[in-house]
């Protein structure tokens, strides 16, 4: 969804959240070239699966790790390293944080470019992405949601959020905008950043102040319509068993919050007095989860 609207000078983050669906439309349109191609590329991956099937060789799934709002790929990196020295493999998936439609569609297309099952694991905001992208593929076998929105349809990040008490994260106040324009110079939405001061309270408190200084100087912007987007459609959690990682001290998503989503997904809970970024800070509890996700399968 984008913003179709003359910036003004000093515009509030409130002022700033319209929505236009129909840029959704042109935005769905501008991949359909790229995932008919892409059929290709499925085709053959499932002539792989089969292959193993018909062998009667379990193939040990891929795990695949898609990092939230405000970080990146690096956010899993000690994560990454602990599942691979256990013997897994893993990638981590780039996210575009556009939007949860056209973020699930990049990711369902990334996916699709990975053969044999498939454990699908997703931090914060990109709970939402991966709950779309897998209703698509049948290959995932597991989802894992670490610290992460579990939504159904018609909920939003704002939605979620507020859901119960105990986020922090103030948009009039802890981050800042940076208007995005298209040729003729109106704002066609905005990417929304944590200002550095506020990072380490909000996503990792307890660290030090190089890592949370650096965590903050690498993270990659949301953009602002994302977090009045709908999710829409039958969550992959429906018929894929999923885990879920609650960090009993979130300041970004109540725990409570992160409890009662879980509850409705029929997900294995896991507490851990982790904050926001668990996977940083606690990377070993997290990786431990995924572990037991991978097994299960």
């Amino acid at each position: 969804m984008l913003v179709s609207h003359q910036c003004r000078r000093g515009a509030s983050i409130g002022e700033l959240l319209v929505q236009d669906s129909s840029a959704l439309r042109d935005r769905q349109a501008r991949v359909r070239t790229y995932r008919t191609n892409l059929r290709i590329l499925m085709s053959k991956h499932s002539d792989y699966q089969d292959q193993f099937s018909r062998s009667g060789s379990r193939v040990v799934p891929t795990v695949v790790l898609v990092h939230g709002a405000w970080a990146d790929g690096s956010s899993w990196a000690a994560v990454t390293d602990q599942l691979q020295r256990e013997g897994y493999t893993v990638v981590v998936a780039p996210n575009p944080l556009r939007g949860i439609d056209y973020d699930s569609r990049y990711l369902e297309d990334y996916l699709a470019t990975i053969a044999g099952p498939i454990v699908l694991v997703g931090h914060s905001y990109a709970g939402m992405v991966i709950t779309a992208a897998a209703a698509n593929n049948e290959h995932v076998s597991a989802l894992v949601y670490v610290n992460a929105y579990i939504p159904v349809n018609g909920d939003t990040v704002m939605k979620l959020t507020a859901s119960q008490p105990g986020s922090t994260l103030d948009p009039e106040r802890s981050v800042t905008a940076v208007p995005l324009h298209d040729a003729s110079g109106n704002t066609i939405d905005v990417d929304v950043y944590v200002k550095a001061d506020y990072f380490g309270q909000l996503f990792v408190s307890g660290l030090e102040g190089a890592t949370v200084a650096a965590l903050a100087a690498n993270q990659r912007p949301l953009t602002l319509s994302s977090l009045s987007e709908a999710f829409t459609g039958i969550p992959g959690w429906t018929t894929i068993p999923s885990w879920a990682f609650v960090g009993t001290t979130d300041q970004v998503i109540p725990p409570a919050a992160q409890q009662a989503m879980a509850k409705q997904a029929n997900a294995r809970v896991v507490n851990v007095d982790a904050p926001h970024l668990s996977m940083v800070t606690h990377p070993h509890a997290v990786a431990d989860l995924i572990g037991e996700a991978v097994r299960g399968n």
